[in-house]
């Protein structure tokens, strides 16, 4: 333990203690040296099976070989390109294959029968019907570097497209720190310190959990629509850091119909569920909505810090107006050479191994076994729930309050076994399972084996 405790107390020394929480009794964390596939070891030489990807980011798995090797190829050939100013060609190139699994399959018949895209029969008839509505549509992007970036990129296209400022986001969402997104963030912990430099140009409705809550959505969302001045309703199609929560199937379609009707933008934050994640490319098309601007990040390249709005092109060119020169939004780093030949392998990558198609199975297997865990094991109430292997484990006490304290003991004994995994939600009681898309069925059973070993001995009645 010795290295790790020395690197921890450089952290002490020179981070700000307000990022890494080091836990006084030395359980917490383990400091990671390498990943391979979907397994990570710590600075101790320890092996451990990890149940969050990163976050979500390493969908292919950690260190996918084609990956990594389309990154060195690029950064031994061309490290860094000047953003808004002189384009490289992958920039180019990933920007066409974002237009393709986005907005060209959506609302093109061809690709919407495109087997490689993993589409349900409902979900192909919907998006068909709406192609014939309308000619099929290219997108557009804006590269950025994290997903907080995509999400306020996604809100000035909203701002110049419609000339409205108003934003309706939902009860429990996360859509980043920066100041832009952090409006839309409705946690109170991240808000509140900065509440006085926030323009507070955001109305949050009510997000469903069940199909009798939607009356309620769409009075209030309504109701902040026909107040006039909103121009976008911002929503994650499954919530990820408030707890991996579902919305009922007619939640996106009403979304959908109220935008239509009152001018206003669907703009989805795919960042957390997209690149199949939950079972699908991205997570709307479990209700046949195509949104008009779509937010990405985490798996979009597997470990390098690259994210994107992809807005329809119509769209696109109403709210930007072309440059003359000088970029209205733009960055350093925007459309880094490096990323985007990650981007474009791990594209590859998701595609040749049918990794969408695997996340829906092996979703399914995941919530039959947690399934089975047993209340009377641990005296806590459990609630599995989720999509593809974006999956949580929600834990109550018998009076229905949230077992946050019994939660964190679950997740830090899981470590102590060698499965690393997060707890999510407002009240941190909801074990998170969002592991790579390439992990084997016997590790999810063997983790689930795990947990309710645990759930015994850590959660008491």
């Amino acid at each position: 333990m010795k290295r790790t405790r020395a690197i921890l107390d450089l952290l002490r020394e020179y981070e700000s203690r307000n990022v890494t929480f080091l836990d006084p009794a030395g359980a917490w964390p383990i400091v990671w040296e390498r990943a391979r596939g979907c397994h990570v070891w710590d600075v101790e030489g320890r092996r451990y099976l990890d149940l969050t990807a990163a976050f979500g980011v390493a969908a292919a798995g950690h260190a996918n070989p084609a990956v990594v090797r389309a990154g060195q190829r690029q950064m031994d050939r061309l490290l860094h390109a000047m953003g808004d100013v002189y384009p490289h060609a992958l920039k180019a190139e990933l920007a066409r294959e974002l237009s393709r699994i986005t907005f060209e399959r959506w609302t093109g018949t061809k690709q919407v029968t495109d087997a490689r895209c993993s589409m349900p029969e409902g979900c192909a008839t919907a998006l068909k019907s709406a192609a014939g509505r309308r000619p099929p549509v290219s997108g557009k992007s804006i590269f950025t570097n994290s997903g907080f970036e995509a999400v306020e990129a996604a809100l000035k296209t909203a701002m110049l497209a419609t000339g409205q400022p108003g934003v309706i986001a939902f009860e429990g969402a996360y859509h980043g720190l920066g100041y832009g997104a952090l409006n839309a963030t409705h946690r109170v912990h991240f808000r509140a310190p900065f509440r006085r430099q926030l323009r507070e140009f955001v109305s949050f409705a009510p997000f469903p959990h069940e199909p009798g809550e939607l009356d309620k959505v769409e009075t209030a969302v309504e109701s902040y629509l026909r107040g006039g001045g909103i121009g976008a309703v911002l929503v994650e199609p499954l919530q990820g850091r408030g707890g991996i929560h579902l919305p009922p199937s007619g939640f996106l379609p009403l979304l959908r119909r109220l935008c239509d009707t009152h001018g206003a933008l669907l703009v989805a934050d795919e960042i957390f569920t997209g690149f199949g994640r939950t079972g699908r490319w991205f997570a709307c098309e479990h209700s046949g909505v195509a949104p008009d601007l779509v937010c990405l990040g985490k798996a979009l390249t597997g470990g390098f810090p690259l994210s994107a709005c992809v807005g329809r092109a119509d769209l696109m060119d109403a709210a930007w107006p072309a440059s003359t020169g000088e970029a209205v939004h733009t960055s350093t780093f925007l459309g880094h050479p490096v990323g985007c030949a990650m981007a474009l392998a791990q594209i590859r990558e998701i595609r040749r191994r049918r990794l969408v198609e695997r996340s829906a199975r092996l979703g399914r297997v995941l919530l039959s076994e947690l399934a089975r865990l047993q209340t009377s094991d641990c005296g806590l109430r459990v609630f599995p729930r989720g999509l593809g292997l974006m999956v949580g484990l929600e834990l109550r006490h018998a009076d229905d309050s949230p077992a946050t304290t019994e939660t964190l003991r679950v997740v830090k004994a899981l470590l102590r076994r060698g499965f690393i995994v997060l707890p999510e939600g407002g009240h941190a009681n909801v074990i998170a399972f969002t592991p790579p898309l390439t992990i084997a069925e016997r590790d999810l059973r063997r983790v689930v084996r795990a947990l309710a070993e645990v759930l015994r001995e850590v959660a008491t009645p």
